[in-house]
């Protein structure tokens, strides 16, 4: 009696490309960059940086991939932490590497997983930026528990991104 209520919209099949074409991709807001979000490319699920700026979106409220907040203001890239392993064994060195963003609309911190397709000079300059972070932002990390990298994690962020020592 009311096919358009119980029945999902039907699209012709270019529409339907150019719909699923546009999920894959984003231009980033900070430097224009085309990027691709195919796991096969980033080696992330939920790709919401760009690989050459490495600023993001605020687009997730609650958890990754979400895509539920209503901000959707650009995120800077303040610092690198290390997500800690569930192994109490293991060494602080062990922890994937992760990229630490702050909201410039609404100051937001939201922790992202290095992509694969990240470029590692603009990571290493992140890390250096990050020494002289502001003590009302270090204050924010510390009350969201987040551990920055500092000049003692070099080594290991070289090793992680490089496979060797500085």
């Amino acid at each position: 009696m009311y096919p358009g209520i119980c029945n999902p919209p039907r699209y012709p099949t270019r529409e339907r490309e150019k719909m699923l074409a546009h999920e894959s991709h984003f231009r980033c807001l900070h430097c224009g960059a085309l990027v691709y979000t195919q796991p096969a490319i980033s080696g992330v699920q939920n790709r919401n940086h760009c690989p050459f700026c490495l600023w993001s979106r605020h687009v997730d409220y609650l958890r990754p991939g979400d895509r539920m907040s209503a901000c959707k203001a650009v995120m800077q890239p303040i610092a690198l932490a290390v997500k800690r392993t569930r192994n109490r064994y293991a060494s602080s060195a062990s922890g994937e590497l992760m990229l630490v963003h702050r909201c410039n609309d609404c100051s937001k911190l939201s922790i992202n997983r290095i992509a694969a397709d990240d470029q590692a000079g603009v990571i290493v300059h992140i890390f250096h930026t990050s020494l002289s972070l502001d003590m009302l932002v270090r204050a924010d990390l510390e009350l969201a528990h987040i551990n920055p990298l500092d000049m003692e994690d070099k080594a290991m962020l070289f090793t992680q991104l490089y496979g060797i020592s500085n």
